[in-house]
């Protein structure tokens, strides 16, 4: 029985002592592997506006305007006959660093008295609204520019008792909503 016990002593160092020696020879072969690097991370711009510069005017009446920075933009003319308009067109531009989207156009509406000799029309990217539109998805990338026309028409109405007598003030205003995409 004591031939048994020393037997099972000697196992048990000699497995201990193959433990140690399995340890330090792992961290022998063990090594670790390291990357090191550097990133630079620019800015964040966002600049959607109005291009002040591709400003035109082509409708048949004089007109006033104003640009009140790049993000607003004022104008007053004067109709006096059907068949008068005032048109503008200029771009929005999108100078930042990330892509933007147009996602509503909201247009006031008319009072109906008006809207029976005015017609009130934004174009944008290939769609005309004269209504408030919402669900919109238009894109707008950096860098890149889209005209906005805005035109004003007097009409004339079916029934001419409907012309104004006097003369009215028409406010009119037109917000396009953009976020970024």
């Amino acid at each position: 029985m004591e031939k048994r016990k020393d037997g099972q002593l000697i196992a048990i160092a000699a497995l201990a002592i193959a433990i140690i020696f399995m340890s330090v020879g792992f961290a022998v072969f063990a090594q670790n592997l390291q990357i090191n690097g550097r990133a630079y991370v620019e800015k964040s711009v966002w600049d959607v506006g109005f291009d002040e510069r591709t400003f035109t005017d082509t409708g048949n009446v004089e007109a006033t305007t104003s640009f009140d920075g790049t993000t607003s933009f004022q104008w007053k003319a004067t109709l006096k006959k059907p068949g008068d308009y005032v048109e503008f067109t200029v771009d929005v531009k999108n100078a930042g660093t990330f892509d933007a989207k147009l996602k509503s156009i909201t247009i006031s509406e008319l009072p109906t008295a008006q809207a029976k000799y005015l017609n009130y029309y934004v174009s944008y990217d290939g769609g005309t609204y004269s209504n408030s539109v919402t669900g919109l998805s238009k894109s707008l990338p950096s860098g890149e520019s889209r005209p906005v026309k805005v035109k004003l028409v007097y009409v004339q109405p079916e029934n001419s008792a409907d012309l104004p007598t006097e003369q009215v003030t028409v406010d009119l205003t037109t917000s396009l909503g953009y976020e970024q995409a």
